[in-house]
């Protein structure tokens, strides 16, 4: 959607580059920061304790433009926004005497933010007498994502805060006492996070201290398990089939867990192999029972179950012993 202001406005292109993300003073993997994609990715940094985040920024204005238009006191500035956390951090970037490009950080706590951030940078000033109009903004924000393990625009999953005690999707209510929810049936599987548990999303959202890290982290590893392994069999029971009756790879992201996991469920196969002995053990029944633990199993690699039990396993082992004196 295009905004319409009743002044003028830039109409050349401000552009947006992530020079280089930074996690408490190291620098982030290059694969992590995708220039096309415009994402950076923070949940691959191995390491699960970081604090702070910093992103070093280039912005391209149209100074041309600038120089001979009707604005004053022209500034630019990032926003950095989470709306499932209420985050809103401003940053004003700089640009020195004779430079083309503005320069600038934006500093980011990992305390404060659940999925995905948006990264925006608006270009502001005056006119007609009043200050903080916004006259120019980039044509594509970039998306800060602390789940993804790859810099990709385009997720797999959806997370939503619900509450499903009373919240308007009256179908959540007899669901009430569980603190999430997976559903599949869409064309993106959503996972709400019910916010009428008592605790829950606070501590997914803002855990503090290494122990209530990693439990938080254990418990979203949990529910990336349970993700995997229902969209798993999401994806194995929509699959169509040719002429021949083999089945065929569905496409979207139904495509990306089938070839996710089955090397897991029946390895040293080939994709279209596995596929068809998956579909034929569930569509028949026999052995279908034998490939269950094996699902599991793949769910639970692809969700690092057994890395984050390792680490709540240490918290508390190390909260057991107490301060060393």
């Amino acid at each position: 959607m295009t905004t319409v202001y009743p002044y003028p406005t830039l109409v050349g292109k401000v552009d947006v580059t992530v020079r280089r993300a930074v996690v408490d003073g190291v620098p982030l993997h290059l694969p992590l920061v995708s220039q096309r994609e415009r994402v950076v990715a923070f949940h691959q940094v191995e390491r699960d304790d970081w604090v702070e985040g910093l992103l070093e920024l280039e912005v391209s204005v149209p100074g041309d433009e600038l120089a001979d238009g009707p604005w004053a006191g022209v500034t630019c500035v990032a926003v950095l926004t989470e709306g499932a956390t209420n985050t809103r951090v401003v940053s004003r970037l700089r640009r020195a005497r004779g430079e083309k490009h503005w320069h600038g950080e934006v500093r980011l706590r990992r305390s404060e933010h659940v999925a995905r951030a948006v990264l925006d940078v608006r270009v502001v000033g005056s006119h007609g007498g009043v200050d903080g109009r916004i006259i120019g903004a980039c044509d594509t924000p970039w998306v800060i994502d602390f789940l993804a393990r790859t810099a990709t625009r385009q997720r797999e999953t959806e997370i939503v805060e619900e509450d499903f005690r009373d919240g308007p999707r009256e179908w959540l209510r007899p669901f009430k006492d569980a603190a999430w929810f997976i559903d599949t049936t869409g064309d993106m599987p959503t996972i709400l996070l019910n916010t009428s548990f008592e605790g829950f999303t606070g501590l997914l959202g803002g855990a503090r201290g290494p122990l209530e890290k990693a439990t938080a982290g254990l418990v979203a590893a949990q529910i990336a398990g349970e993700v995997w392994a229902a969209m798993f069999h999401t994806a194995l029971g929509d699959l169509e089939q040719d002429e021949n009756g083999t089945p065929q790879l569905p496409g979207g992201w139904r495509e990306s867990v089938l070839r996710a996991m089955l090397p897991d469920v029946l390895p040293g196969r080939p994709i279209a192999d596995a596929l068809t002995e998956a579909h034929g053990r569930r569509k028949e029944g026999a052995g279908w029972a034998e490939l269950l633990p094996r699902i599991q199993y793949a769910a639970s690699r692809r969700a690092q179950i057994p890395k984050n039990l390792t680490t709540a396993l240490r918290a508390v082992s190390r909260a057991q012993e107490g301060p060393v004196r």
